[in-house]
């Protein structure tokens, strides 16, 4: 069974809400089609005016039975939404009547409804930058407590089975935060690790990489890595985490023998934390391309509730096994 697979089983079994913000996206309104076809979630719901979306649908020949579509500006819900969005943002100065209007924005408007539970997951940005994903996500979705940055991560399958989880790694973080600090990479590792659990379903081994194992070499980028792996160790006592460590000596155990003979993680790493968004997405790109592994992401990590970012290039199929992936995240939350 395939990552995408196994992910689509949980979200059978989950069977929880979804929105799909981007109700007016022809890629989207046949994912939602898929969806409800293959019974991924209890209800879909598409974000836009009714007569849009459905126009939209006959253009690319798809039914919106079963599917519903909630236009903001006409819901009944606006009231309320628009009261607790002007909650979130008075303290930056945002006015009732701003939170009013500002509110049917699609991506707002998902996401309120995640945040108070008319949906239990949310997918978009088929059309929409990341940056305007992630925004709305901070604005009202809001981090897990304790947990002050989101990143991400991504599920990195491959036919190593001798590395990792039987060939699946958890590579973080990719594609959100640029040059972490060490706060910040220790929150990235904390987010990462639970989502080992939730998507390789096993418990994470981490690795905080460097071009250092255990002191080898010296610098203030070994320096952060090290700082952010002491944070962690303090936070999380029983994680399993060490670090520095080089790439070889975090997965492969010959290697880990000779530079890290004393660590429980060395040469059997499922988790592997970049220092920074540099190495991260060039290193999953590398064995997406080079090693011809299966690259699932970016998934959005660290929020209170779940939200996934797509890509504007998403196939349809894109967009159903990343719906899949949230929906177990939605499970597991």
């Amino acid at each position: 069974m395939t990552f995408a697979e196994k992910m689509k089983a949980q979200a059978i079994e989950a069977q929880k809400k979804l929105v799909l913000a981007e109700g007016t996206e022809s890629r989207t309104i046949q994912a939602a089609r898929k969806i409800v076809d293959e019974k991924l979630a209890t209800s879909v719901i598409l974000v836009g005016a009714v007569d849009a979306v459905k126009e939209a649908a006959e253009a690319v020949k798809t039914s919106l039975e079963g599917i519903s579509i909630v236009d903001p500006s006409s819901s009944e819900d606006r009231d309320a939404f628009a009261k607790e969005y002007h909650e979130l943002r008075k303290h930056k100065g945002m006015s009732e009547e701003e939170a009013y209007q500002s509110i049917i924005d699609p991506l707002r408007w998902g996401a309120m409804m995640v945040r108070l539970g008319k949906a239990d997951a949310m997918v978009a940005g088929a059309e929409n930058t990341t940056g305007n994903v992630l925004l709305a996500a901070f604005q009202i979705i809001k981090t897990k407590p304790g947990i002050k940055y989101a990143s991400s991560c991504f599920v990195m399958a491959t036919d190593k089975s001798e590395y990792g989880a039987n060939g699946s790694f958890i590579f973080a973080d990719c594609a959100t935060i640029p040059n972490p600090t060490a706060e910040q990479l220790a929150e990235i590792a904390k987010a990462s690790a639970i989502s080992c659990k939730t998507f390789l379903n096993t418990e994470a081994k981490v690795a905080m990489l460097s071009y250092s194992t255990k002191g080898s070499a010296k610098g203030d980028l070994v320096d952060k890595v090290v700082e952010a792996t002491n944070i962690v160790k303090e936070n999380l006592p029983d994680l399993q985490i060490d670090g520095e460590l080089q790439l070889d000596a975090a997965i492969v155990p010959s290697v880990a023998k000779s530079k890290a003979p004393d660590s429980s993680v060395a040469g059997h790493a499922n988790t592997l934390i970049f220092p920074d968004l540099q190495a991260g997405n060039i290193g999953y790109k590398l064995v997406q391309r080079l090693a011809g592994a299966e690259a699932y992401g970016p998934i959005l990590q660290g929020f209170a509730k779940p939200i996934s970012d797509l890509s504007r290039g998403c196939s349809i199929e894109d967009i159903v096994v990343t719906s899949a992936i949230t929906l177990a995240q939605a499970a597991s939350n």
